[in-house]
């Protein structure tokens, strides 16, 4: 009886967590804070009307991949035909090679291409010459302005039956190579011309984040007998995890994502069988053959599965990122 009489009395608090209690029960927008940071939720605003202008609003045409759409009858009054756009899609066998070929070719720019950057920004951050290493890092990441038109005119240029690599091959074997034409050099420059492309630049990030590392630590190291190698390996890639994990997160997100331009600008009809990629395809079938509902549903497929990646390279990465190195 005299529990029930305790459970029953209540609990006084003290001034400071009362405030705290009418603090949590009032709506955010009637808090300090907020009011302290009204000039940021202001400036915030263009942000958000951006992303739902530009971002989330044209997702409600995505409802044309379950319609038979045509121009005449536009997005709402087209046919609704649910899931048959998918079942023509999966049974062609044109849809399975295309998407074995955008994987393919995205997990061998994504493996083959990922350490590029990391091992580019470790060398550059190795260099004591000022000069030498600011002169090196903007011929390295210079590449990235130009457009995929002008790299894919050098390339080709190179690698033609006449180009200047195809010179020396003739020179040597007494026949040129025809690179371009045949499926593995084909991917093999096609993965060459985009790690060229865009490995300086994205050693930036890394560059960026390793003057986050405490000079301390490779001092530390050295008086413990360090060298380079070891200290690369037990302060510098450390250091570069978090980062690295967040920049593989969003390479996983790009999975399905195979470039437009550069493999528009590097295929031939020889090469079809490894070259044609959801993108491209999305651009014969879609735009010039006037079938958009069925490419409409090859899109959200594609952009489905990269949420999917994303969702589990995350959870991946939260579960291991402190047993990495």
């Amino acid at each position: 009886m005299e529990a029930k009489q305790a459970s029953r009395t209540p609990v006084k608090l003290t001034g400071h967590e009362s405030r705290r209690l009418a603090a949590k029960r009032r709506p955010f927008w009637h808090g300090r804070r907020f009011r302290q940071n009204i000039p940021l939720w202001i400036m915030f605003i263009p942000v958000v009307a951006f992303y739902l202008i530009v971002k989330y609003a044209p997702m409600l045409g995505l409802v044309i991949a379950f319609k038979n759409y045509t121009f005449y009858e536009g997005i709402w009054g087209s046919q609704w035909v649910g899931m048959s756009n998918f079942d023509n899609l999966f049974t062609q066998a044109q849809s399975v090679q295309i998407i074995r070929n955008t994987l393919l070719l995205s997990v061998l720019s994504v493996f083959v291409g990922f350490p590029f950057p990391i091992a580019l920004a470790i060398l550059l951050n190795e260099v004591r010459r000022t000069w030498f290493k600011r002169t090196v890092q903007t011929l390295v990441y210079m590449p990235h302005f130009f457009s995929w038109v002008i790299v894919g005119g050098i390339v080709i240029t190179l690698f033609s039956q006449g180009g200047v690599v195809n010179s020396g091959v003739g020179a040597i074997w007494g026949e040129p190579y025809a690179f371009l034409f045949h499926e593995w050099s084909w991917i093999s420059i096609f993965l060459g011309s985009g790690i060229w492309k865009e490995a300086g630049f994205s050693a930036i990030i890394y560059l960026a984040a390793l003057t986050t590392i405490d000079p301390s630590l490779y001092e530390a190291a050295s008086m413990d007998g360090a060298g380079k190698w070891k200290q690369i390996r037990h302060v510098t890639l450390p250091g570069l995890s978090s980062t690295i994990v967040l920049m593989l997160i969003l390479a996983m997100g790009r999975i399905m994502e195979v470039g437009f331009d550069q493999v528009y600008v590097l295929q031939n009809s020889i090469v079809s069988n490894v070259s044609e990629v959801i993108s491209t395809f999305i651009y014969r079938t879609g735009l010039q053959g006037g079938q958009f509902s069925l490419t409409a549903a090859l899109g959200l497929f594609e952009s489905l599965v990269g949420l999917v990646l994303v969702l589990l390279a995350n959870t991946i990465a939260r579960r291991f990122n402190r047993q990495l190195w």
